[in-house]
């Protein structure tokens, strides 16, 4: 298979851990010019990628990030916008307030909008390019309990990443999504011993509790790389016919084909 990236420029947004990391890695590993971006600098960088500091959920971040980014390097090929996280408390609607809702809907969406507007008319201008958001299996099936704010921002995203890929087909540019489903980060840890703080109840029956209520065929959570293998995939010219789609790598957890 021709997967090599060699010459072109990738950005990864929160690329400094979990699946981010693991995605910058992989296009590192293809051949890439890898840059990411994180509030804060990594404490280890071991394939030096080129670290730009940005809170994406500011206005202005964005073009900051793309300024650098062409300065640096004069072209942008493969954007992955993989900065998100659920920010909300569980407990449904009325544990969410309108800051809850605006803080996702800044991070897992507008985040996303800005990062492509600034540098999608260099692509534009290069006549090709490759945008991937990922996005998560819980737009689909959202756990009211605990992910309501977040899966609506993400819900709105694959929305808008199907018109993207629709706009941008005819330029060259191809537009995906890919959508995880649970997978073992700092992140996804944290977030379940916090539940398990809230409630007073173990961390591995809040675990159990989890991976029953969305149901797993495979019975684990995804490693980071599991992942990035995809996104490595979307990337090359192997999927140079496939745009506008959402893929879920969720370990059969979606009920329907």
């Amino acid at each position: 298979m021709e997967t090599t990236l060699k010459g072109q420029v990738a950005l990864v947004t929160g690329g400094t851990k979990g699946i981010g990391q693991a995605i910058a890695d992989r296009l590192n590993d293809r051949g890439a010019q890898v840059v990411v971006t994180a509030r804060n600098a990594p404490e280890e960088n071991p394939k030096g990628h080129h670290f730009i500091a940005a809170d994406l959920t500011t206005a202005d971040a964005a073009a900051t990030v793309a300024q650098e980014i062409l300065a640096a390097y004069g072209r942008i090929d493969i954007i992955v916008n993989n900065a998100g996280a659920n920010l909300s408390p569980g407990g449904g609607f009325n544990s969410l307030d309108d800051e809850h809702w605006l803080n996702d809907w800044q991070l897992n969406f507008m985040s996303v909008v800005r990062m492509n507007k600034a540098l999608l008319p260099t692509m534009i201008s290069q006549k090709g390019g490759v945008v991937i958001n990922i996005s998560t299996g819980a737009a689909k099936l959202p756990l009211w309990e605990m992910t309501m704010s977040y899966s609506a921002a993400k819900s709105a995203l694959n929305t808008y990443s199907k018109a993207l890929a629709n706009e941008l087909g005819p330029q060259g540019i191809r537009v995906n999504v890919v959508s995880p489903g649970l997978v073992k980060t700092t992140l996804m840890m944290d977030f379940i011993e916090n539940i398990a703080d809230s409630s007073n109840v173990p961390a591995d029956q809040v675990f159990q509790s989890i991976m029953d209520k969305v149901g797993v065929p495979i019975g684990r959570m995804a490693d980071p790389e599991e992942i990035a293998g995809l996104v490595a995939f979307l990337a090359s010219s192997e999927a140079r016919y496939i745009t506008g789609i959402n893929y879920s790598v969720d370990g059969g957890a979606f009920p329907a084909v």
